[in-house]
């Protein structure tokens, strides 16, 4: 990968900053190393197209999360935009740009909107990774003109006052206004016979059913990006993509921390004291053996290595982490209740250190005189 300068940094904001300080600092970047004011200069462009490519990403919610997390490795297959000319990032951020050079819209046909979507899953799936199939409503480019607008037998002609531009540019050197073309509103050609069946827009509404891939490891909140999916463009321009963002349901038994799985387990008093095997769930449906230590306490927890969720990007799979609660029966059997009279009998004389030290505790707070004296 080519070594990239730091979003924020080539944006010279800090790493928590909102929308409009953005996009108050990407205008101030445009407005300086834009190739109009800038004619010739190579290094000048560059530093236009990386402001553009860091603004691109930190202004979309999703990207700035994953670039937060993984840095620029984290937009590896992301479907970043080209920003490899001028032009490029003209036909992306004219609304910006053309506000910058005298209120001009962008060029020619307008790309299709991103759409997005909620998918939820549950916590095994999003273990083990799986395929989902979702019912997207969306744009797509008219079958009768084939997007392009116009009446089967006709074909749009390009708009003669802009040359085919979708703008027209007014005055000279650092002077030029760019303003949207008035005879085809900003589209850069002209149809003089509509398509009856998308009455001109060369896209209509239909239902698609998509396949998703979700990856093993993903958590709440991961987007899945589906390059092309969204929205056709206006008169075959290219369309947007669709975003999956990621809800996983709450289980009954596990809960996640991060990679670690969390569970509760009820084990019995002779359990817990004498130190038993027990048997602890899995999310597969499996039991795994694990021994108590000699005289568990409520609340004690067992860590098992290697039975939590695997790593979204690979790397350790995290742990099972099993939260021990002992169990007070609450019918006894007659032999129970005279074997723990006989217990209690026991725990009369030979006192636990917990609780003598406990008890002494509550005697120094009380009467912090006698104590001294005694002591």
């Amino acid at each position: 990968m080519v070594n990239k300068r730091d979003y924020y940094e080539v944006l010279g904001v800090v790493r928590d900053a909102d929308e409009d300080t953005l996009k108050k600092a990407y205008r101030k970047l445009a407005m300086q190393y834009h190739p109009d004011r800038n004619v010739g200069d190579a290094e000048a462009e560059a530093k236009f197209r990386e402001a553009s490519e860091a603004y691109d990403v930190l202004r979309d919610s999703q990207k700035r999360q994953l670039y937060d997390r993984y840095g620029h490795a984290g937009l590896e297959g992301a479907g970043l935009p080209n920003f490899g000319n001028a032009d490029s990032v003209m036909d992306m951020f004219g609304d910006i740009l053309g506000d910058l050079f005298g209120g001009g819209r962008r060029r020619g046909p307008r790309s299709g909107r991103d759409l997005q979507m909620t998918l939820e899953i549950d916590l095994l799936e999003a273990a083990r990774g799986v395929q989902k199939e979702v019912k997207v409503p969306r744009m797509e480019p008219c079958a009768t003109c084939g997007g392009n607008g116009a009446q089967p037998g006709t074909k749009p002609t390009s708009c003669r006052r802009c040359g085919g531009h979708g703008v027209v540019i007014q005055g000279q050197g650092f002077f030029r206004i760019q303003q949207t073309c008035s005879a085809c509103g900003g589209q850069g050609a002209v149809i003089a016979d509509p398509c009856r069946a998308c009455r001109g827009q060369g896209a209509v509404e239909v239902e698609r059913t998509l396949t998703v891939n979700i990856p093993r490891g993903v958590d709440n909140d991961v987007s899945i990006r589906l390059t092309g999916e969204g929205e056709a463009g206006e008169r075959g321009a290219t369309p947007g993509d669709l975003y999956c963002v990621l809800r996983i349901r709450r289980h009954p038994i596990f809960a996640r921390h991060g990679q670690d799985l969390h569970c509760e387990v009820p084990v019995t008093i002779s359990q817990a004291a004498l130190g038993r095997p027990i048997e602890v769930p899995t999310l597969d449906g499996e039991f795994v053996a694990q021994t108590l230590k000699h005289g568990t306490q409520s609340g004690d927890e067992v860590r098992i290595a290697g039975k939590g969720m695997p790593a979204l990007r690979g790397g350790r799979t995290g742990d099972l982490v099993v939260h021990v609660r002992v169990v007070t029966p609450r019918k006894l059997t007659k032999r129970q209740e005279e074997l723990f009279q006989e217990l209690e009998e026991i725990d009369g004389t030979e006192m636990p250190p917990e609780h003598k030290s406990f008890f002494e505790r509550i005697r120094e707070f009380f009467a912090p005189e006698s104590s001294a004296d005694k002591s």
